[in-house]
């Protein structure tokens, strides 16, 4: 596709077509028995224990092509503003009221990003720049978002998720599981294909079957029964169904009272953070989550300081900040991570908005995160010779590096050829 101006309200043609198909091509109802794994996977043997010690790991997917010079500002290169006349945010020094906020001698945050200023400061948010998929370059959102969530480009013989073979790789938390993954949609996230005993569940407190409270028990019952005979995986997948609908109800997610005076924003993005981490703090064995947040694909109108970029951000800041404060600053093991499938043009349109690019940011949080900084693999600069086709930022740092490690040294999986196939990570210290 070539890309060009478009309107503000709809994103390019092809996002907009993404959204409404809603990924039901690629991002089937499976569980881990229904998945044919390619042949040259490496094998995987389960170790014969459980592990109570790791990190719960929830992704989190910026969908749509995240602007990450708006989101994360290299406010002392003067280049930043002459490629961005009418959309840069003021620098940390100047006098104006919408002027951003320093993290350090060379990146700033606009004040929609100052949700995670406090989770930043404690030292438990990494920031991390001109990140994208070295060996990717793809500017089409559904090739893009693909590759990025099973791990590994350009391979149509692959159709589990990262966090799914992660899932399928590592015994339970919990000896008897009922729900080990969960994806926060109607329809499961490539990212978590493959995982056993993982669900998509849009709305997690209101998760059941429809009809009259009245017989709701005997048709549990007759689902139940029906299928206890059937053959695998129509049999594993109905009665995961089933458990969980049990389970979920006894929970009672709509009365969480979250921690720590943390508030959610009564959007999807911050309902859905709610609502898993009321799953985490029930102890019921989740050991993945995954859930989406659009709004990113700014091709007009952008404007990070009122416009339709300042909201998506502020939207994404101060969730995340609640869930920060409710989960992971009360001691709960858990590691988040951000990423976007890429980002955009270093310099703005001719519609006050950018066009698809390469390097954007990504993030990580929580306790066992290395964080209080921003670390990049090196700056690649905004000076023409220094852009990648001389208008995007360089990727210089692969997100499979960051996942890898999270993935070994929070998750406890040893298995990264097998989570990441093809892939041989560099580990930056992104972890403590």
């Amino acid at each position: 596709m070539t890309d060009h101006a478009h309107s503000h309200d709809s994103g390019c043609s092809e996002y907009q077509d993404l959204s409404r198909r809603q990924f039901l091509a690629t991002s089937a109802t499976l569980s881990a028995a229904a998945v044919v794994y390619p042949d040259w996977l490496p094998r995987v043997t389960l170790a014969n224990h459980y592990s109570a010690t790791r990190d719960v790991m929830v992704s989190v997917f910026m969908r749509g092509g995240v602007d990450g010079l708006a989101m994360v500002i290299p406010h002392t290169e003067a280049r930043y503003y002459s490629l961005r006349p009418t959309i840069r945010t003021p620098a940390p020094d100047s006098l104006a009221a919408n002027r951003a906020i320093a993290l350090d001698n060379r990146f700033a945050f606009p004040p929609a990003m100052q949700g995670l200023l406090p989770a930043y400061r404690a030292g438990d948010l990494l920031v991390m720049h001109a990140v994208g998929q070295k060996t990717n370059n793809s500017r089409s959102h559904f090739d893009a978002q693909r590759y990025m969530e099973v791990g590994k480009p350009v391979d149509p013989d692959l159709t589990t998720g990262w966090l799914g073979r992660h899932l399928a790789s590592v015994p339970p938390v919990h000896p008897s599981p009922v729900l080990r993954g969960i994806g926060l949609a109607s329809g499961l996230a490539k990212t978590l294909v493959g995982g056993p005993q993982t669900l998509p569940i849009a709305d997690p407190a209101n998760y059941g079957i429809g009809g009259s409270s009245s017989t709701r028990a005997a048709r549990m019952n007759m689902l139940r029964s029906n299928y206890e005979g059937s053959v695998n995986p129509l049999r594993a997948a109905a009665l995961d169904a089933v458990g969980t609908i049990d389970l979920l109800s006894r929970l009672n997610i709509g009365a969480y009272a979250p921690a720590n005076g943390a508030v959610y924003p009564n959007s999807s993005f911050g309902r859905g953070l709610r609502s898993i981490a009321a799953l985490i703090k029930s102890d019921i064995g989740i050991e993945a989550a995954s859930i989406d947040i659009g709004g990113w694909d700014t091709h007009a109108s952008q404007d990070p300081n009122g416009g339709q970029m300042a909201t998506a951000m502020q939207g994404f800041a101060q969730a995340l900040g609640a869930f920060w404060a409710d989960v992971m600053d009360t001691g709960y093991p858990v590691s988040t991570v951000a990423v976007s499938e890429f980002g955009r043009n270093a310099g703005e349109n001719g519609s006050a908005g950018t066009d698809h690019g390469r390097g954007t940011v990504m993030f990580a949080m929580g306790r066992g995160i290395a964080g209080g900084r921003v670390f990049t693999a090196g700056w690649p600069g905004l000076e023409v010779a220094q852009l990648e086709d001389r208008r995007d930022l360089r990727v210089t740092l692969d997100y499979r590096d960051v996942l890898a490690e999270i993935v070994q040294r929070r998750l406890e999986n040893t298995n990264i050829g097998y989570v990441f196939p093809g892939w041989t990570p560099t580990f930056h210290g992104v972890t403590r």
